[in-house]
């Protein structure tokens, strides 16, 4: 039985598939595009949709842990899949019955691999001002003199992480140098490697020459950039819409308390509309007395707490308001996720992660 909605996150499926062609058309047919689908491919489930990673074309594809590999394979997705962060000892034996491609970055984790009689893909990550994982660049050549002790492993790949991509040109050219120092190297002692990469959505953008022969784009797929300005260099479109219904309309006198707390009281006779989304769905505190949603093309006040399970809005001026009437919390328009990302004083990114999975998602064609 479908379940009937009272908040969909809705993805549109021609946006996303527009959008990955629009990034392959972007890096040229040398560099490969490896999506990076992790959480649920940033809320929207892409990961889920098997048909659609085979209708763009897609080769490999990235996540961050075992789990969401494991997921990929159940759901038959038969081409490579690349965990980025190094997992644990614990996770190799799915790591083989699975045929996943691992990240690693210590010389610990390589040992362990080599206790297995199976063979292990691996890409070597290096550690080049994230600050995070990864082997220091003058390290490369212990390293690889320690993996060549084991048959089993097979070094596909190298790669980095750009902490500062969208915003820090000098520091990111920084970090570039001290890859291709360790880069380098690998070439010289590894004839087949594979796979070279460094570029996340930002670095596709701004750095032409981090591109090597395959990039990672994230949020980009669903048309959203890390930073404002990169809109600039490739149009993408928005994919994601996020929308509830009114379940309840009421009309108050002035001097109503509304919601939690009483922290918001009306000044005039006003018509109050609950909307069945709150803070367990990933509407924010945040947005009490700040935000805004569009009903009918009408912007309209959120008013009073957002409480765990329903918020309330002012539909005074909204004509022909009824029960049942499509709200939307961003619309791409008159409302977008930057514009929550600011009321919460965070990044887009997390926006579109926070959302619950009390919320559907629909995919529209």
């Amino acid at each position: 039985m479908e379940r009937v909605w009272q908040a969909v996150l809705e993805i549109d499926e021609k946006k996303v598939v527009g959008n990955i062609k629009k990034i392959k058309e972007f890096v040229g047919e040398n560099v490969d595009v490896m999506p990076v689908i992790k959480d649920n491919a940033y809320g929207t489930y892409l990961n889920r949709r098997v048909d659609l990673l085979e209708k763009a074309d897609i080769k490999i594809v990235a996540v961050a842990i075992v789990d969401e590999g494991i997921l990929l394979r159940k759901d038959g997705y038969k081409g490579e899949i690349f965990i980025l962060n190094q997992p644990l000892k614990e996770e190799l034996e799915s790591i083989v019955k699975y045929d996943l491609i691992v990240g690693i970055g210590s010389i610990d984790f390589l040992k362990e691999i080599g206790k297995i009689k199976a063979k292990v893909k691996i890409h070597i990550e290096i550690g080049t001002g994230m600050g995070r994982t990864g082997i220091n660049p003058k390290k490369i050549e212990k390293y690889l003199e320690e993996a060549k002790k084991y048959s089993n492993i097979i070094i596909d790949g190298i790669y980095t992480h750009f902490s500062c991509s969208d915003c820090d040109e000098e520091y990111t050219n920084k970090q570039i140098k001290s890859f291709e120092s360790a880069l380098k190297i690998v070439k010289e002692k590894v004839p087949t490697l594979r796979y070279i990469h460094a570029s996340n959505s930002a670095g596709i953008l701004n750095f032409e020459n981090a591109r090597y022969n395959l990039v990672r784009p994230g949020i980009i797929l669903h048309g959203y950039y890390p930073e404002k300005n990169l809109e600039k260099k490739l149009k993408l479109d928005q994919a994601i819409k996020l929308k509830s219904k009114i379940s309840f309309i009421k009309e108050v006198e002035a001097g109503t308390s509304i919601s939690y707390g009483r922290s918001y009281i009306t000044k005039n006779k006003t018509k109050v509309a609950t909307v069945p989304l709150g803070y367990a769905d990933g509407i924010r505190r945040a947005m009490s007395n700040k935000g805004m949603v569009v009903i009918n093309k009408n912007l309209a006040p959120i008013i009073g707490n957002v409480c765990m399970d329903c918020f309330m809005v002012d539909v005074t001026k909204i004509p022909n308001v009824k029960v049942g009437d499509d709200v939307y919390i961003w619309d791409n328009e008159k409302i977008t996720v930057e514009d929550i990302a600011k009321i919460y004083n965070t990044i887009n990114y997390e926006v579109l992660v926070g959302i619950s999975t009390r919320v559907i998602r629909k995919w529209k064609k």
